[in-house]
C-alpha cells in the first residue's frame, strides 16, 4: 500500500483500515492481543519538540526532533525536564528516530540518506554513514541496531560496520502493516508507532508478526491541543522503573501509562 505524507486524512483513514481486526481469520483474531492504558503520570516537555525520538537511559531523557531548520538531538534529565545538552542539525536535514546503544548515539534523517553517530557524553558529530532508504524510527536489541523507513519493513544493521545484516516484514495478519515510524525494544519485542494512528503495535523481532496492539484514543486531551500539534509518536521505556512512556509530536506532555488486556 503506497499512501504518501502530504495525503494526510487518506492515510489516516487507510491506517485505522489496516489495523482493524476485521480482515484477520477468527484463529489470527483470537491470537491478536489489544491493550488499553491507564494514565499513571504525566511531566511537561516543551511544545516546540516535534518528536520523532524518544529514549530513556539511567537519569536522562534523550529525543531526536524534526523539521527543516528546527530538527535538534537533546538530552533532558528526567523527570525534571532540565535541558543537559543539544546539538542542532543543518536546516537542510530533516531529524528523524534516535538511540543510545553504549557510548554512541545515532541519529536517523529523513531524505537525506543519512545515519549520524555521535559520542553520547558529548554530542560530538563522530561519524556520518549511508542508508539507501528513508530514517523514520530507530532502536536496538543490545546487539543490533534496528530501523524503519515508512513501509512494512524494519532493518537490522550491525552497529560495528553498520552493514545490513537482515530485513524484517511486519505482517498484522496476512497483511504487511506500512507506516512503521518511532521503535522501541522492550523486553524481547519491537514497539513501534504507525504513523497517523493513535495505536502502538508489539512486533515480533523473528516473524515481524504483530502481537499486540496498544489503543491510546483520548491519550491527548482535546483542550491540550494548539494549532500545532501533530501525531502520536514517541514510545520510551525507563528498564530501571519497568515504566512505559509516550508522547507526540508538540505535544505538551509525556505519559506515564499502565496497560491492561482488552477482552
Amino acid at each position: 500500500m503506497t499512501v504518501f505524507k502530504n495525503v494526510a486524512g487518506r492515510a489516516s483513514l487507510m491506517i485505522l483500515l489496516v489495523l482493524s481486526p476485521l480482515h484477520l481469520s477468527p484463529t489470527q483474531a483470537a491470537e491478536l492481543q489489544r491493550y488499553g492504558y491507564e494514565v499513571l503520570e504525566r511531566v511537561p516537555q516543551p511544545r516546540e519538540n516535534f518528536v520523532q525520538g524518544l529514549q530513556i537511559v539511567g537519569d536522562s531523557l534523550y529525543v531526536g526532533t524534526g523539521q527543516y531548520g528546527e530538527s535538534r538531538l537533546r538530552e533532558y534529565q528526567f523527570p525534571a525536564m532540565t535541558l543537559s545538552r543539544e546539538v542542532a542539525l543543518p536546516a537542510e536535514i530533516f531529524g528523524e528516530g534516535i538511540t543510545r546503544m553504549d557510548e554512541r548515539i545515532y541519529q536517523l534523517t529523513w531524505r537525506a540518506g543519512k545515519l549520524l553517530e555521535y559520542d553520547a557524553d558529548t554530542f560530538e558529530l563522530l561519524k556520518t554513514h549511508a542508508i539507501s532508504t528513508q530514517g523514520w524510527g530507530i532502536t536496538h536489541n543490545d546487539s543490533e541496531l534496528i530501523y524503519s523507513d515508512g513501509s512494512h519493513r524494519l532493518y537490522f544493521l550491525d552497529p560495528t560496520t553498520l552493514s545490513l545484516s537482515r530485513t524484517l516484514q511486519v505482517t498484522l495478519g496476512s497483511r504487511p502493516l506500512p507506516r512503521l515510524n518511532e521503535l522501541e525494544w522492550i523486553n524481547g519485542e519491537i514497539w513501534a508507532n504507525v504513523w497517523q494512528a493513535n495505536q502502538l503495535v508489539r512486533i515480533d523481532p523473528v516473524s515481524g508478526e504483530v502481537r499486540a496492539i496498544v489503543d491510546l484514543r483520548g491519550l491527548l486531551d482535546p483542550a491540550d491541543r494548539d494549532a500545532t500539534t501533530d501525531v502520536l509518536n514517541g514510545i520510551a521505556w525507563d528498564a530501571r522503573a519497568e515504566a512505559l512512556w509516550v508522547t507526540g509530536k508538540r505535544w505538551p506532555w509525556l505519559y506515564r501509562l499502565r496497560l491492561h488486556l482488552l477482552p
